[in-house]
């Protein structure tokens, strides 16, 4: 797992070959603005974000398939981590849409061809 400022598609496909065949895990701390990719777990990528430094409410998991890029189906909004009922978030996927944005706007930042 690492974090990163910057990564080619080709880079995230190579990890999703070695991983899973067709994806990235990832977490982003929307507030720190920071993304760690590559674990077998979103809560491995949670732990090790969690001390250093990120607070969990800013904690979002999400999966990359690589050869989506460029479509809305790049970045999937699933993982456990994102079960969190006191932020009004019941389910896997990251409901409140300003929070989808920010992921977005942060992994465009990131992700590059």
């Amino acid at each position: 797992m690492k974090q990163i400022e910057k990564i080619s598609i080709a880079e995230l496909r190579t990890m999703a070959e070695a991983m899973y065949g067709d994806l990235v895990k990832a977490d982003v701390d929307v507030q720190k603005k920071i993304v760690v990719i590559d674990a077998e777990l979103h809560a491995d990528i949670e732990a090790f974000m969690l001390e250093n430094g990120s607070k969990q409410s800013d904690l979002w998991g999400i999966n990359l398939h690589p050869d989506e890029f460029g479509t809305s189906d790049f970045v999937e909004f699933d993982s456990m981590i994102n079960i969190r009922p006191r932020q009004n978030n019941r389910s896997r996927y990251v409901e409140d849409p300003k929070i989808r944005e920010q992921i977005l706007q942060i992994i465009s930042e990131v992700v590059h061809e």
